[in-house]
């Protein structure tokens, strides 16, 4: 069993700053359960999910060209956590935000998303 758990959205003027946490927890952890790669994605209304960020186990990390820059991604491996800093958001940055983890067995697990809405 594995639980991702988000936090950190909300509504942000334009410019402004937020930062999202994703922990996950549960009793497969129990089991030598390793995370490899994390990661962010978003899903605006009327539109598909997209890749915002992701970081490997090592720390390599990856961006969609639309967030380079703004974003970043980062991960605490002792606490099974990733975070995403968003710096100078804008209107189009809206939309609903995923954490995933994949596990070094491939498995695939989502959160439950956090909205995160820009105002202008």
């Amino acid at each position: 069993q594995v639980q991702l758990v988000e936090s950190g959205g909300g509504l942000v003027q334009a410019g402004g700053s937020l930062r999202l946490s994703c922990a996950a927890s549960g009793s497969s952890f129990r089991s030598g359960f390793t995370i490899a790669n994390m990661g962010w994605y978003r899903q605006a209304p009327g539109k598909q999910r997209e890749l915002v960020a992701t970081i490997s186990r090592a720390g390599n990390t990856n961006y969609a060209a639309a967030v380079k820059g703004r974003f970043t991604v980062s991960r605490d491996n002792a606490n099974n956590t990733v975070y995403l800093q968003m710096n100078s958001l804008k209107r189009e940055d809206t939309a609903v935000y995923y954490c995933q983890i994949i596990t070094v067995d491939t498995a695939s697990y989502w959160g439950q998303g956090t909205q995160v809405t820009v105002s202008s």
